[in-house]
């Protein structure tokens, strides 16, 4: 038998290291350093896709405002399909019943998908009426959706016309990645693209110009785009809503704010040009 020395396996193992890091290296970095992610925008003309900044109730009801555009959102359907995967397991029980009583509340039925599981959950998404993704943990959200193998079933829904409301983490899980999201990374993820089905990274409960957090923010996201200067992050403030439907985007009740590498500004309310020029470049 061969003695191995203390040496020779350092040697050995920091081969193979190399080795199995090779195709990591296969193609150079950008020449400027940065690291883009995959182009990850999908649409069709029948999309329609509803994104909510958080903050969205209160006295266990929709707010008045939000619950108007969310019955023009969901017009003609009836039942909503519930994602809670962004509730931690032992609390989705208590969140379907809620929302049940919210979305009764403005006649729409609401039953969650947690209660099903494998090939059943999947065919549910392909069925569902309407959507609704509920807040809490994105990373959560993300992962279930991915383990779950619900995330392409339901971005096909979405490009098939089902109408889509997230709202805080479901709000980000529908941009092309989940770049900037204010929770913890509380679990892994394989990769952070995500349905891809709304033409900007999503920054949920954005504070207003006047609110002392503002500048924080903005310095964050402006720090993000330094690293990814090809995309695009629309900042939602608490009930504000964004709304893509047949290949236009819109904003609607409170701040939102759009950061591009060129600069950033507050939007005013009605259609985003840079937004919707995004979609039909894509569409």
């Amino acid at each position: 038998m061969t003695h191995i020395t203390r040496r020779t396996f350092l040697k050995t193992g920091a081969a193979a290291g190399l080795a199995a890091a090779t195709p990591l290296l296969a193609a150079p970095p950008p020449a400027d350093g940065l690291f883009p992610a995959r182009p990850n925008f999908h649409n069709t003309p029948g999309a329609s896709v509803m994104i909510s900044g958080g903050s969205i109730t209160r006295d266990e009801r929709f707010l008045p405002a939000v619950s108007e555009v969310q019955k023009r959102h969901y017009a003609g359907r009836k039942r909503i399909l519930l994602i809670l995967h962004a509730s931690l397991p032992a609390d989705r029980d208590r969140m379907e019943q809620r929302l049940q009583a919210m979305f009764a509340a403005d006649g729409f039925d609401a039953y969650s998908l947690h209660h099903l599981s494998d090939g059943a959950a999947r065919r549910r998404i392909e069925t569902a009426e309407a959507i609704f993704v509920g807040g809490g943990e994105t990373f959560l959200l993300l992962r279930t959706l991915l383990e779950e193998r619900q995330l392409r079933p339901l971005r096909a829904a979405v490009l098939g016309g089902t109408p889509f409301h997230g709202t805080s983490a479901g709000a980000n899980i529908a941009g092309p990645h989940i770049g900037c999201t204010n929770d913890f990374p509380v679990v892994d993820v394989p990769s952070r693209a995500a349905l891809g089905v709304f033409p900007a990274v999503i920054n949920p409960h954005h504070p207003r110009t006047d609110e002392p957090d503002f500048g924080g923010r903005s310095h964050k996201i402006r720090s993000y785009l330094r690293a990814n200067p090809g995309e695009t992050v629309l900042g939602l403030g608490n009930a504000a809503i964004a709304r893509l439907h047949a290949t236009r985007v819109e904003i609607s009740l409170q701040a939102a704010f759009l950061y591009q590498q060129g600069g950033s500004r507050e939007l005013a309310l009605g259609e985003v040009g840079e937004l919707s020029s995004l979609v039909s470049y894509r569409a």
